[in-house]
């Protein structure tokens, strides 16, 4: 005890199980119970000399889940008839399960027999430490809060003799995670395991509960998706409610870019969703497949993770570049009473092809264009427009999907209105085959003009 503390609590234990009484103190019970008296007294003693000092008195009969619970219980009364709880003086009886011997549940109803039988319950505070032997260190302890303990012990990250201590950042969350404050402040948990490595020098799992580095990391596709979904529904401020997320990263100091992360096993919800969260470019579903699909080939091609860095390289270089001699250059559309006349220009600015289409609408005026213009037969399977940001100076996406003379090609283009975004995807979609077709030899209308 330091000289001058005014609070001090100080622990008595001794073996009660049968194997440390016959085995490694050579004693009988009586003999076993007279060293706990016996500390008991001594401890008392010595707390009287420093009447200015609150003492705690704690109390444990170590290996207790190998001891017979009557035995326990009468060796736990002795000590309290010392110590006298009943009159003021602060007891703790700890109640250890040194090595796990049995499942979480057996030992709850050890904790639950001990506070029915033992003298002196409402003036005592049982407490719980337990092991992880059999890996239910967490779990035997919360069972015995439910059995009856009013305070449990452990240690950070589980560090402790064997497999170690119940685990206080586990149990902690885990009652967080259910509505009940733990009252310990572990939104810092970055730092807290840093200072534990550093302490113990062992390295915290990747895979903790909480603390490690994956623990709230996506890979799965099916659960990417289901946490993209869940996340852009939730409204600020309402119940936390995300699917394989039990509880909001960032009240542990966590970042929302950790959660989904991209590899080989990724589907098309953790590639939105990265490509959302990081770049606001939001893709329709047929276009995350068919993307999500190139992502998880370059994964399994590099190995590993693949970066948000890398995800936008991918897009931007599979559906956004546009070959010089595909460039939206301007375009006319006039609307009459039976359709769309457009006019387009494209191209070198020294010099453009112009383009010339009828049809019901835009699009379709701009492919009818380009199949009298190169000869191809086209057919737009699927396009989608987005908006990118607010205001009259918002981009504008543009995605699109055709068939061009029995071939899929997909494209997408970012612009400054809607329609300049829909048209220059149109272009670099088509352009796949017609320059395909260029390279294999394959005339067209256009080649062959140019040829003559």
């Amino acid at each position: 005890m330091l000289k001058g503390a005014r609070k001090a609590i100080v622990h008595v234990y001794n073996s009660t199980s049968t194997v440390q009484r016959e085995q490694v103190f050579g004693m009988d019970r009586e003999g076993v119970k007279d060293i706990a008296v016996n500390g008991a007294r001594i401890v008392k003693a010595n707390a009287a000399k420093y009447p200015d000092t609150e003492w705690t008195f704690q109390y444990s009969p170590e290996s207790f889940t190998g001891t017979e619970l009557e035995y326990a219980a009468d060796v736990i009364d002795a000590v309290n008839d010392v110590w006298r709880p009943d009159q003021g003086q602060p007891v703790v009886i700890n109640l250890p399960a040194t090595v796990e011997m049995a499942t979480p549940n057996v030992f709850a109803d050890q904790i639950e027999w001990i506070c029915d039988h033992v003298r002196y319950r409402e003036h005592i505070s049982i407490s719980v430490h337990t092991h992880n032997d059999r890996g239910c260190a967490v779990a035997a302890a919360e069972l015995a809060v439910m059995a009856g303990a009013d305070r449990v012990e452990g240690t950070l990250m589980g560090n402790g003799e064997r497999t170690g201590n119940m685990d206080l950042v586990t149990m902690a969350m885990n009652l967080y995670s259910q509505g009940v404050d733990p009252t310990l402040d572990l939104s810092g948990m970055a730092e807290i395991t840093d200072v534990v490595e550093a302490c113990t020098e062992i390295s915290t799992h990747p895979r903790h509960p909480y603390a490690g580095e994956l623990v709230f990391t996506a890979f799965s596709g099916s659960h990417q998706d289901a946490i993209r979904k869940c996340l852009a529904r939730r409204t600020e401020g309402e119940s936390w409610h995300v699917a394989y997320l039990p509880i909001d990263p960032h009240d542990l100091g966590r970042r929302y870019e950790e959660v989904v992360r991209i590899n080989s096993q990724s589907g098309k919800g953790g590639v939105a969703y990265v490509l959302e969260r990081d770049y606001n470019i939001s893709l329709p579903r047929w276009l995350q497949i068919e993307f999500s699909k190139l992502v998880q080939r370059e994964a399994e091609t590099n190995g590993g993770e693949i970066d948000s860095l890398t995800i936008h390289r991918l897009f931007e270089d599979r559906y956004l570049k546009v070959a010089k001699a595909w460039e939206l250059r301007s375009y006319d559309l006039h609307r009459d009473d039976e359709g769309v006349n457009a006019v387009v220009s494209i191209g070198a600015e020294s010099d453009p092809i112009i383009l010339k289409g009828h049809g019901l609408g835009a699009v379709e005026a701009v492919s009818a264009a380009l199949e009298a213009e190169y000869g191809v037969t086209l057919a737009v399977e699927a396009y989608d427009e987005f908006a990118l940001g607010e205001g009259t100076n918002a981009n504008a996406l543009a995605c699109i999907r055709v068939t061009v003379d029995g071939h899929h090609c997909s494209a997408a283009a970012l612009a400054e209105d809607t329609t300049s975004a829909t048209l220059q995807a149109l272009f670099s979609a088509v352009s796949q085959v017609v320059e395909a077709g260029r390279r294999d030899g394959v005339t067209n209308k256009a080649s062959a003009e140019a040829d003559a």
